[in-house]
């Protein structure tokens, strides 16, 4: 059995941006030479997530306000967490919105669904992130 891993930088310059990360990870799927396996996909921070879904404007910022709603970010005093920092929301949107993702692998390409697509979700952003592309198989 074959592995792979490549870690995959972000700087985002909101606070909250979600970003479309299939082409990179296609990408690490070619370099892996592997085309039969599976394709885990992970935020290596605590205020970000790693999600699949239909990469469409509008559920993006449903998305956005439905976070919110549940998580807001202000006022920062209704958290416990929130001393030194002011990131308490990013950390329960992060719950929310999930850690990782696996894909199966299948004649070397992503086994997606018509309108699946692999997204990086940034809760407290402007500096600089990472996210694991673990692939294993043959």
């Amino acid at each position: 059995m074959k592995s792979y891993r490549k870690e995959l930088w972000f700087h985002t310059n909101q606070r909250r941006e979600f970003i479309n990360i299939t082409p990179e990870v296609e990408k690490c799927l070619e370099e892996s030479g592997i085309t039969e396996g599976l394709c885990l996909v992970n935020a290596m921070h605590i205020t970000a997530s790693v999600f699949i879904n239909d990469d469409e404007s509008g559920l993006h910022q449903d998305f956005e306000v439905w976070l919110e709603k549940l998580a807001p970010e202000k006022p920062y005093s209704q958290y416990r967490h929130n001393g030194f920092e002011d990131n308490a929301d990013a950390h329960l949107k992060r719950t929310l919105m999930g850690r990782e993702v696996v894909v199966a692998v299948t004649k070397g390409k992503l086994d997606l669904g018509p309108w699946e697509q692999i997204f990086y979700g940034e809760f407290d952003g402007k500096r600089r992130k990472r996210v694991l592309v673990k692939i294993i198989g043959e």
